[in-house]
């Protein structure tokens, strides 16, 4: 059961990483995006103002999103492989084991989500706009 304990924690490590590389994805493409849509142009430049990383983070938007998709390719793969592993017979590590593998997958879908929304923001919006 140590093997399957530490593939579970493992899985959990990995979709709380990428949770918080596609957050960073959030931050350098959506936030921006979403704050001028609102005519918040003024809050926008106070906040790069006071953290000046966010910058950084928008002229290197596409190693913030190879970043992301290296972690949640890694955290994919961690979910894939801990998906049919034993949880222990006691019933109240088994109830804390499928505990954790909700609360991973649900952190898991929740970094899908990010991902996609800060793909929209900094490639596909762009484009539509352009165009359009």
């Amino acid at each position: 059961m140590a093997d399957a304990e530490r593939s579970l924690r493992a899985t959990l490590g990995s979709s709380g990483l990428s949770l918080l590389a596609s957050s960073s994805t959030l931050v350098c493409c959506a936030l921006p995006a979403l704050l001028v849509a609102l005519g918040a142009g003024a809050t926008l430049v106070t906040l790069t103002t006071r953290f000046p990383q966010l910058i950084w983070l928008s002229e290197h938007k596409l190693a913030v999103f190879g970043g992301a998709a290296t972690m949640l390719v890694l955290a994919t793969i961690a979910q894939w492989r801990a998906r049919a592993l034993p949880c222990p017979v006691d019933p109240a590590s088994a109830l804390a084991c499928a505990r954790a593998r909700r609360v991973s997958a649900c952190v898991h879908a929740l970094s899908v989500l990010l991902f996609a929304v800060g793909t929209f923001f900094a490639f596909i919006a762009p484009w539509l706009l352009r165009d359009g």
